[in-house]
């Protein structure tokens, strides 16, 4: 067993030591299949305790966005990011002509599943913001790529902005029905309807 396959046993068991990283498949059962999980974004520890509740199989293929500034900002923060999460870099600052999508396409072109939060940054309230246009285009480029919405329920409690230090709480993220873009479907509905799904969850979870 490699270096980083040992620490990421190690950080999926204190995962879910702290907060119990809870899945539910509520909509889809937990496929090896390639798809695009989106979901609410309240902390740094979301997409953590969105890798632990998946099954192990999946976690090798399934790639979170990562903000480069902030997480290639240390050597641990880099080591982490790109030996145990394999995360796909995006960069908040960049040039004129650059796409800031073309990592997540070329991910996607690759097989890879992915894991990407449509608010573009984490919010301070239960209801996430109005979702960013990236979902839409990734729908659009990649019309047969599962889009499965999810839940993260209480993880905000665990780490808040600004916090550096996980507090114990249960937690649990909620899986969704795949969705689609729909033929003729304008950007603005689909981001609606994806955002609707990502709520409804909530209730259904709780």
């Amino acid at each position: 067993m490699t270096l980083p396959e040992a620490a990421g046993l190690a950080l999926a068991f204190l995962a879910r030591l702290i907060t119990g990283a809870q899945g539910h498949w509520l909509g889809c059962p937990p496929k090896a299949e390639q798809r695009i999980y989106f979901a609410n974004h309240q902390s740094h520890f979301d997409w953590v305790l969105i890798w632990a509740a998946l099954p192990r199989e999946l976690r090798a293929t399934t790639r979170p966005i990562a903000a480069r500034e902030y997480w290639t900002a240390t050597p641990l923060r880099h080591w982490i990011t790109r030996e145990i999460f394999n995360a796909v870099y995006v960069s908040r600052e960049r040039t004129a002509d650059e796409d800031p999508l073309e990592p997540l396409l070329d991910a996607l072109r690759n097989g890879d599943s992915l894991v990407i939060f449509p608010e573009g940054t984490r919010g301070h309230l239960g209801t996430p913001a109005p979702f960013k246009s990236g979902l839409f285009h990734l729908a659009e480029a990649f019309p047969d790529v599962p889009l499965i919405p999810a839940w993260i329920d209480n993880v905000q409690r665990v780490m808040p902005k600004g916090e550096v230090v996980p507090v114990p709480i249960l937690c649990s993220v909620s899986f969704g029905a795949p969705l689609a873009l729909l033929p003729g479907e304008d950007k603005r509905a689909f981001l609606d309807r994806a955002r609707a799904a990502v709520i409804a969850l909530d209730a259904v979870a709780n």
